[in-house]
């Protein structure tokens, strides 16, 4: 059961203060896309990889990921993510039409996991049609008004963060984005204010969840840069560690 992963990569990312698209931000001297790009393919279930480009980036961008070869294949972005992810799974699907599981990945979860990208692809194949990985929410969360008062203040044990990749059966995705009715028309992400799972929840199909993982967080802020740069360290210290272990049994 094939699986296409569609990486909408063609943001601006204005909130991280940078003078490049943030999916091309780069962090351990590899942009983020990149890191993004060897984590899906490191999962190990992931057959092929569509990266949606901003127009003007399309030439940087192949050749970041030129070094997975055919497992990775770039398209120029819309204007709109939605737009992106359409196009880019449209691609996608001309690249393998067998493909029986999408999976939809922020570029700046960069370091989501394997496990969690395994999860989400085993729960679509199990036969769900769309999956989410999400993590419990923590703080408490209260409901405004456009005055800025508080109008209420839902139980967080009913709430979760939503992450990514999202994972879907590829015929629910495609219909969802119109595909079938309408190749190439323009996605109902740009009009729609929601994510691919929000868009498949208003065709009436059901989505589940699978655990989510704290390292798969969106790098959004400078701040959040600082802590993938402790993330990285703390792992490296880890690795070495492992590697003297190894080397004092031997």
């Amino acid at each position: 059961m094939s699986v296409i992963a569609v990486v909408p990569a063609a943001g601006r990312g204005e909130r991280l203060g940078a003078q490049v698209p943030k999916a091309l931000v780069e962090v351990a001297g590899e942009p983020l896309l990149v890191h993004a790009v060897h984590g899906l393919l490191s999962a190990g279930c992931v057959d092929h990889v569509v990266v949606a480009a901003p127009a003007a980036e399309v030439s940087v961008v192949v050749a970041a990921v030129e070094r997975f070869g055919s497992q990775v294949s770039v398209v120029v972005g819309g204007a709109e993510r939605g737009d992106s992810v359409r196009l880019a799974l449209r691609s996608g699907l001309t690249v393998l039409p067998g493909a029986r599981v999408v999976l939809v990945h922020d570029a700046a979860r960069a370091f989501t996991p394997v496990e969690v990208i395994r999860s989400v692809v085993d729960a679509v194949r199990s036969g769900l049609p769309a999956v989410i990985p999400v993590l419990p929410v923590a703080d408490t969360v209260k409901q405004i008004d456009s005055t800025g008062r508080v109008v209420a203040t839902p139980d967080r044990a009913g709430l979760r963060l939503v992450q990514t990749p999202q994972g879907f059966d590829v015929d629910v995705l495609r219909k969802a984005y119109g595909l079938d009715s309408d190749p190439d028309g323009a996605s109902p992400m740009s009009i729609l204010n929601t994510d691919d799972a929000g868009l498949v929840e208003q065709s009436g199909i059901p989505v589940h969840i699978v655990a989510g993982h704290s390292h798969a967080f969106k790098v959004t802020t400078p701040f959040d840069l600082a802590v993938v740069d402790a993330m990285l360290a703390q792992k490296a210290v880890a690795a070495e560690r492992a590697d003297e272990t190894v080397g004092e049994a031997r």
